[in-house]
Formats: C-alpha cells, sequence, structure tokens
C-alpha cells in the first residue's frame, strides 16, 4: 500500500483514563534515543507525569530518526507519547543546577549515557540523592556501570550481538542476525520499567530510601536466554541457530504456503502434535515410531518438518487457516503491518487507536499493553514538539521568573 491508511475510522478515538495507577508518580526523562525513553513511556501510559528532557538545540536524537513524514518524526510521536517535554542543556554548570531544581521532586530519573557521564556533569547519583534521598535513579548504558568494558558504547544491536541473541537468529550455515527492530533496547526498557517499580516498592511499602539501578543492556538479553547457560555448565553443549525450527521441539518451523504467504508451528506438545496430525490427515504418523512422542521427532524432525511443510505447500492460506482453526492447532500466519491493520481480532481489542495530534491530524498507534480492569492506562496525546513545555515546568512547577527564564534561553541552557 503506498500512501496513508485509507480505512483508519474503524479505529476508535483514544479515550482518556481518569484512574491510572501512577498518577502522582513523578519521573523524569533524561535519557536519549531508545532504551531510558521507552522505560519512561511505558510508565507515562500508565499515569506517570513524566517530564522529557532534550538539548535546546539538537533534541533527543529520536528526532531524526527515520520514518519522517513531511519533516515529522512518527517514531517520536510513539515513544514521547503522553510526556511533557522541555529543553536543557544537562553538560553545562547552569543547566545542571537547573536539574536539581527538577530532581528536588522527582521520584525517579531514567538516563542511558555512557557511565561517568552524569558525574562529568556534576548530577551523578550522589548529587542527586544529596538533593533527594528518595530519588531513584535508573542507569542504562550498553555494558553496565562497572567492569572492563564500562566506557564502550553500546546500543540494541550491539547487546543483541553481546549478550548472545544474534548467535540463535539465522540459518545454521549463515551469518548470526538481529532482528528488525531494536530489541535490545525494547527488552532493556521492559526490565528497567519493572527495576523502577521493584525500587519504588522497596521505598513507599518498606520504608526504605531511595537508590540506584545499574541496567546493562547485554544483560537484559542474556538474562532472557534462560536455559543457555545451565546446558553449557552441565552439558557443554553451546546453543546454535537452527533457522526457524526450535531446536528442542518437533515438527517447529516456518512453512510456506501454495499462494505465497507464511505459517509458523511447533508442536510442543504431545496434544498439539496430535490435533497437528489429524488437522492434515495424517493419523498413521501418530503410530510411527520415529515420531511417537517429541524426542523421536527432534531426532527425525528434519524428516517430519518435511511432512508439514509439503502439507501446507499444497494449500492456500485460507485452506491452511481452515484446517488447523477446525482442529485447534496452535499456528499463525505470518502478519506485517497490513495484516495486523486488517485483522478483526486487533479490531475487537482495540489495541490500535487514532490519536488526535496537531501536526499529523491523527494518527494510529499502538493501545496501551497489558489492559488493567481496574486501572487502565490510556493514550492522551502523542510525542510534544521541542520545549513545548518549557512554561508550563519552569514558570508553573518550578516558580522560575520570566527574567530568569529569558537569562537561561539566552545563555543557551533551555
Amino acid at each position: 500500500m503506498e500512501g496513508p491508511f485509507k480505512d483508519r475510522e474503524r479505529f476508535p478515538f483514544a479515550k482518556p483514563s481518569r484512574n491510572k495507577p501512577l498518577q502522582g508518580l513523578k519521573v523524569i526523562d533524561a535519557g536519549h534515543m531508545v532504551a531510558g525513553p521507552f522505560v519512561a513511556a511505558l510508565m507515562a501510559d500508565f499515569g506517570a507525569d513524566v517530564i522529557k528532557i532534550e538539548h535546546p538545540k539538537l533534541g533527543d536524537g529520536q528526532r531524526r530518526l527515520e520514518p519522517i513524514k513531511d519533516g515529522v518524526p512518527l517514531w517520536w510521536k510513539v515513544i514521547a507519547r503522553n510526556k511533557k517535554c522541555i529543553t536543557l542543556d544537562l553538560s553545562k554548570s547552569d543547566g545542571a543546577k537547573v536539574f536539581k531544581d527538577l530532581v528536588r521532586h522527582a521520584d525517579v530519573v531514567v538516563e542511558n549515557y555512557r557511565p561517568g557521564t552524569l558525574e562529568r556533569w556534576g548530577i551523578g547519583y550522589d548529587q542527586l540523592s544529596a538533593v533527594n534521598p528518595r530519588l531513584i535513579l535508573l542507569r542504562i548504558s550498553g555494558y553496565g556501570q562497572t567492569g572492563p568494558y564500562q566506557a564502550r558504547p553500546g546500543f540494541g544491536r550491539v547487546a543483541e550481538a553481546f549478550g548472545g541473541l544474534a548467535n540463535l537468529i539465522g540459518e545454521p550455515n549463515g551469518p548470526p542476525m538481529t532482528p528488525g527492530v531494536p530489541l535490545g533496547d525494547f527488552i532493556s526498557g521492559l526490565f528497567g520499567a519493572f527495576a523502577v517499580m521493584v525500587a519504588l516498592h522497596y521505598r513507599d511499602l518498606r520504608g526504605g530510601e531511595g537508590q540506584a539501578i545499574d541496567l546493562a543492556l547485554y544483560e537484559a538479553i542474556f538474562r532472557l536466554l534462560e536455559f543457555d547457560a545451565i546446558q553449557y555448565d552441565q552439558l557443554g553443549t553451546v546453543h546454535k541457530r537452527v533457522g526457524n525450527r526450535v531446536i528442542h521441539v518437533a515438527p517447529s518451523s516456518t512453512f510456506k504456503t501454495r499462494d505465497g504467504h507464511y505459517v509458523t508451528l511447533a508442536a510442543s506438545t504431545q496434544s498439539v502434535w496430535l490435533r497437528l496430525c489429524r488437522a492434515m490427515g495424517r493419523d498413521d504418523l501418530t503410530a510411527n515410531p520415529k515420531f511417537i512422542d517429541n524426542s523421536a521427532r527432534v531426532a527425525h524432525s528434519e524428516e517430519i518438518n518435511g511432512v508439514v511443510a509439503a502439507w501446507i505447500s499444497q494449500r492456500t492460506r485460507r485452506d491452511v487457516e481452515e484446517a488447523f482453526d477446525r482442529n485447534e492447532v496452535a499456528y499463525s500466519l505470518v502478519y506485517d503491518m497490513e495484516d495486523v491493520f486488517n485483522d478483526p481480532h486487533y479490531l475487537a481489542r482495540e489495541m490500535l487507536l487514532r490519536v488526535k495530534d496537531k501536526e499529523l491530524g491523527e494518527a494510529v498507534v499502538q493501545n496501551v499493553v497489558p489492559k488493567l480492569a481496574k486501572t487502565p492506562g490510556s493514550v492522551d496525546h502523542l510525542g510534544p514538539g521541542l520545549g513545548e513545555h518549557n512554561e508550563e515546568i519552569y514558570r508553573g512547577e518550578l516558580g522560575y521568573s520570566e527574567e530568569r527564564l529569558k537569562h537561561l534561553r539566552e545563555a543557551g541552557i533551555i
């Protein structure tokens, strides 16, 4: 499809939630690009009062990343949604003083600069906690705040390689591959948001105090590899990439239909295997000693995957869907965004919403995840303009005079 989506009206407009669970929580997003800002975006979705800090001249690097429509950065619209945007040069001494004024009444600061950067600017955790002992400071970096690699730059793709994930993606005889999105940044964002909530629980419900959180991008990736470390320790086995197969389950792969669509499945339990055989009209396979249980099927995975591939390749997408749905096979078509926008399940669960925006008119974005029954989040607005909330924050919240704001502007601080 070329040009904007033409059936946008099918999606409902976003509705504000009046009872967001993080209302009253003050978060300063002092990060840049993806990992740190994604943490703050998740918290903003559930009502945290997030102040996004950007350099007064450069802004956040996200504003210059594609996709861009008529000069409007579209990714920025999503990752900065529900935030208030101010400008502030943290590298200048006067900027550091202003930052401490902001921190004085904050609950959380999120940053993802290289280790030592905040200390060089005079706003490390020691300085900030002296201003606000209850402060939670989340520090995301490529390799962590300690260790021989701490000074190395790092981002999602680097973390996916160093954390062991890229080694598992791709064909056995091909190069390691990475996902089409910065998964390392997003996974770290999820861990970061979780870590902040754990620290807040300790502070607020167990009589604790503020603390710094050290989160390395690669460690978030590495934690998800789950059994790889114990497998290597106990068996000496190095987990390698095996294409689209799941190494411990058969049949499992991604298969092509007669009309060029892709279907993925994994017979991860015996009941799924039996239903798959019934759907294919091949109950005879269930009695074959080579396929009698998962261990036997894994030993003959190439053969059984070939049987499934041949069956699917002779049928259209609709034929496969009907047979698998009728027999309750766990599977999915491999969706692209056009499929998502036209799928009735996405529509029924309101996973896509229209949000009004003064630059785009309106835009369709993902709804808040997950869905809380009593205290749902909401998308109230998309990413603001550079410094759009300077007056509200500096005058309204910090009580700065117009004269002081003029001085800060002229000095390039805001």
